[in-house]
């Protein structure tokens, strides 16, 4: 933290800022670096936090009020049952890999990102998880999921975790993410003819 610079010498800054000079030439006019002139002309200053005790979920609501209410009460997180798609690599992570190494030095077995032929493989899956307990899974098996395969899997691997765990459409909620593929027309009929409760998002 910077030290505080005195308000008259801020307010000299100030007018010399107003006449355009240069903050290198304002510095030596009031004797203080160029920087300390920029810091005085920059409309963002540094400032310590504030403490505040933390609420969590339901003291938030209630500031907030009304709609997000009735979302964040335990009981009501415990209806949900998420769910999500994952592609699961045998081999090797999609993404960029990155090393640390001097110009001069020459690249060791660590500095190389060894790959298989074809990406090694890999597994698509869609799961889904309830307060009670994770869900069947349902393997995706050509990797590319559509409206389709949505269905199937809501008519039989979300069916059967419900089954599983005695749950209904009267005490749960659905969650899933607003993907084209969970808002088509055809799997928005299956969920509203199962009387199926549902979050996008």
């Amino acid at each position: 933290m910077h030290k505080k610079l005195p308000t008259d010498i801020q307010n000299s800054i100030k007018v010399l800022l107003e006449n355009s000079d240069d903050p290198a030439v304002i510095g030596k006019r009031v004797g203080v670096h160029r920087n300390t002139v920029n810091r005085v002309n920059t409309p963002i200053h540094q400032e310590i936090s504030a403490h505040k005790l933390f609420e969590g979920c339901q003291g938030r609501a209630n500031e907030v009020g009304g709609a997000a209410a009735p979302y964040v009460t335990i009981h009501d997180w415990r209806r949900v049952i998420f769910s999500d798609e994952t592609k699961i690599n045998i081999w090797c992570s999609d993404g960029c890999k990155y090393y640390w190494k001097r110009k001069c030095d020459r690249l060791h077995p660590q500095h190389i990102d060894v790959t298989v032929k074809h990406g090694g493989g890999g597994l698509m899956l869609w799961g889904c998880i309830t307060s009670e307990g994770p869900g069947y899974a349902y393997q995706i098996y050509d990797g590319t999921m559509n409206s389709e395969v949505y269905q199937e899997i809501l008519d039989t691997s979300l069916k059967d975790t419900m089954e599983y765990y005695d749950l209904n459409w009267e005490t749960s909620v659905f969650q899933h993410d607003n993907d084209p593929k969970h808002r088509s027309k055809f799997t928005t009929q299956l969920m509203k003819d199962s009387g199926m409760i549902y979050i996008d998002n």
